[in-house]
């Protein structure tokens, strides 16, 4: 059975963003704690109207691997919850995403982690939207850092280039 983001999205808590220590960060901050209601909605009006567009089409860069045969969802969100991600509630959706995910190093910058009801995993290193918005859609910043994720995601993920034997995958319910 595959997964959507419905189904899964109350399994884990919102980010937090940190409190920032710069007086020009702290006016971002009390600005995007006004805006979190109204960001989906006036972004989703946005688009439909043709006033703004995704900044690319399908899946984002920055493929980590596939979820691990035999791994359910729920017990995959638990764990990177455990090991800090938290729901990443105003990000972008991808084709075929169930859960957008982000571990905060601080006010600026996030571990950005996107999981598929295909049992892809995909990741990278970014500022938070919050911090800079427009660097953040632009991508400026943005990195790989594929050895950190996959320190992060553990045995729950076979990396891409795992030895034959590890790169058996199933649909993750």
């Amino acid at each position: 059975m595959d997964a959507s983001s419905a189904d899964i999205t109350p399994i884990l808590p919102d980010s937090v963003l940190p409190y920032p220590d710069g007086a020009w960060d702290r006016v971002k901050y009390h600005f995007w704690k006004f805006a979190y209601p109204f960001h989906n909605g006036v972004r989703d009006v946005l688009l439909r109207a043709g006033m703004l567009h995704p900044p690319y089409i399908y899946r984002q860069n920055y493929v980590l691997g596939r979820v691990r045969r035999g791994r359910k969802m729920g017990e995959f969100l638990k764990y990177l919850e455990s090991v800090g991600f938290a729901n990443h509630f105003i990000a972008w959706q991808d084709d075929g995403q169930v859960a957008s995910l982000r571990k905060l190093v601080d006010f600026k910058w996030q571990y950005h982690l996107r999981v598929f009801k295909d049992g892809e995993v995909r990741g990278h290193f970014e500022l938070t939207p919050e911090s800079h918005p427009f660097k953040h859609y632009y991508k400026r910043g943005q990195e790989a850092r594929r050895e950190e994720f996959l320190s992060f995601l553990g045995d729950w993920v076979v990396p891409i280039g795992a030895p034959r034997g590890e790169r058996e995958i199933e649909k993750i319910s």
